[in-house]
């Protein structure tokens, strides 16, 4: 359901008025084919502002203000304010032209938002997009860390909000099951369960030793085996063992993946010699000195890349191209990847192995970069985990503050840029801690939907008058209960969720205001009357709309608290 369409009404109302200037040669100018509205600041100024006589100024040869006045002036001689449910149009500044809804038109978003339910802010922006959305992507060799947690929260609330503005998503988690770092892992295991050192470049942590234990009991005669096939054993039963951990971790976390990639797979049916002879159809691979590259240079990276050795041997980067192929050959029309701070040259090789192929590098795939995440607890950063050796690890977190308050304060920074999460005010119940004010809104919601329904309230859409909320306090909150649609659609294409978070953050606020100097319910012996009843619908809609927009954070909306 198109849930702005007060807003698509006024639009083409101006539209339609410009289009009958233009043919009655009052202007002389092409007419944009999408008229854009903004909310106002300040709410004298009407309900919507439109900078649209500014734009076209230039090329009608007229002033800003002349345009805007021909602009209101076709829009009442041909009858298309009342349809649109505009009451008063005037002019502002240099040219703009606001707009003020009649009550009962601004109000009529309420029973839509009832209606349309957990659908109220879904759009079809961007329906035909098939999106491969691949996040985390963690060794399967240690506990999911901080770095993970960020993209663990923002790559699933990213993936609802797509998913809002039409998009087919699937959710990836690409498991780097081989090369190196899985020999290390093998072998810092089997020198736990032999009490040994453990390499140099191994892996440390308790859990570590909570993998030797575990294996030991059900295959104690691992460590007989000869030394490399012993490592192997206790490597793969090790990654079985991490890869179901870290499963479970981010399940418990509300993230939950679609598919499974293994790295090997993409030598598994000789997929990477496809991949190659592909590539090499494009014109792009060549070979020196034994060793096989993809000439990434033609397209804006900063070196050529090794996929194939001299000793015959695969590089990381083999992986990287038959990765991104198996994406586009499993029918994705665009892949985003959300890598750490770590991986910040990737971009540039991602974008060039897309070219290679043949595909749009700035169309067909996308690359996000998630910068670093502090933990302060006590006014102190905590760097080290005792289980796992290094940083904290998502359990850890969600132990200490729990999974909402995680989940919501990863979420509401733009992840391009560095966070600190203050443990101890995510811990209080106060108006400080942004996850409690949200939710201590719905919950407050509820409570006097509860006590209206005592009182023998009727509220909504049956109920619901809408000419009856005049309030300032009223359109302000209803106001911006209309603006959820054009948010999640923000977000969604700019691949940013955080826009959500600080959008119900001012719904909450909203609603405080509103709740403060509009009496929902009677006082007293007061008999209940048709104005409680329509704020009681009132206070029903803003509820929907913190509960859909908790839901695409994955963060619970409890109606009582």
């Amino acid at each position: 359901m198109s849930a702005d369409s007060v807003q698509s009404e006024v639009a083409a109302a101006i539209h339609k008025a410009l289009e009958i200037a233009k043919k009655s040669n009052l202007l002389q100018c092409q007419i944009p084919a999408q008229i854009i509205l903004e909310r106002p600041k300040n709410r004298d100024h009407g309900d919507y502002a439109t900078s649209i006589a500014l734009t076209l100024a230039k090329q009608a040869n007229l002033q800003p203000r002349v345009i805007a006045q021909v602009i209101i002036d076709s829009m009442n001689s041909n009858n298309l304010l009342a349809p649109a449910g505009i009451s008063k149009t005037e002019i502002a500044g240099p040219g703009f032209i606001n707009i003020t809804l009649a009550t009962a038109s601004q109000a009529a978003i309420i029973p839509k938002i009832i209606s349309a339910g957990k659908e109220y802010g879904s759009s079809n922006l961007l329906v035909g997009k098939k999106i491969n959305l691949e996040f985390v992507s963690a060794n399967p060799t240690g506990p999911l860390h901080l770095g993970h947690t960020r993209w663990a929260a923002v790559g699933d609330s990213l993936g609802r909000v797509l998913s809002a503005a039409g998009a087919e998503v699937t959710r990836e988690f690409y498991v780097n099951d081989r090369g190196n770092q899985m020999d290390l892992f093998g072998a810092s295991i089997r020198a736990a369960a032999l009490n040994q050192p453990r390499p140099e470049a191994g892996y440390h942590g308790e859990y570590i030793e909570d993998l030797a234990n575990q294996i030991q009991k059900s295959n104690p005669d691992l460590v007989n085996l000869p030394e490399s096939e012993s490592i192997a054993a206790f490597r793969d039963a090790g990654y079985k063992l991490q890869l179901a951990q870290q499963n479970k971790v981010l399940d418990n976390f509300g993230t939950h993946f679609d598919v499974w990639f293994s790295e090997k797979a993409l030598y598994e049916n000789n997929f990477f010699d496809h991949s190659l002879s592909k590539l090499k159809a494009q014109g792009h691979v060549y070979e020196l000195e034994g060793a096989i590259w993809l000439r990434t240079t033609d397209f804006g990276d900063d070196k050529d890349r090794v996929m194939i050795k001299s000793d015959g041997s695969f590089a990381y980067f083999a992986s990287d191209s038959a990765y991104y192929m198996s994406k586009r050959e499993r029918g994705f029309n665009l892949c985003i990847y959300m890598l750490g701070a770590d991986h910040h040259g990737y971009v540039g090789r991602i974008k060039a192995i897309a070219a290679c192929a043949g595909d749009d590098k700035d169309k067909d795939v996308e690359i996000l970069i998630g910068q670093m995440v502090k933990i302060i607890e006590g006014g102190e950063e905590i760097k080290l985990s005792k289980r796992a050796g290094t940083i904290i690890t998502l359990e850890e977190l969600v132990e200490k503050v729990g999974k909402d308050a995680a989940r919501y304060t990863l979420i509401r920074f733009p992840t391009d840029t560095p966070m600190v999460m203050d443990v101890d005010l995510l811990r209080k119940n106060t108006n400080e801690n942004p996850v409690y004010y949200v939710q201590y809104a719905h919950a407050r919601i509820c409570a006097v939907l509860r006590n209206a329904k005592d009182y023998g309230i009727n509220y909504g859409i049956k109920s619901f008058n809408p000419e009856l909320l005049v309030h300032e306090r009223e359109r302000e909150l209803i106001g911006l209960l209309a603006e959820f649609p054009r948010v999640v659609s923000a977000a969604a294409q700019a691949r940013e969720p955080h826009r959500v978070a600080r959008y119900i953050e001012d719904l909450a606020s909203q609603y405080h205001r509103f709740y403060n100097d509009c009496r929902v319910l009677p006082l007293g012996d007061e008999k209940p009357t048709e104005l409680n009843s329509a704020r009681a619908t009132l206070c029903l809609a803003t509820a929907q709309v913190i509960s859909n927009g908790l839901d695409l954070l994955g963060v619970s909306a409890p109606e009582k608290m």
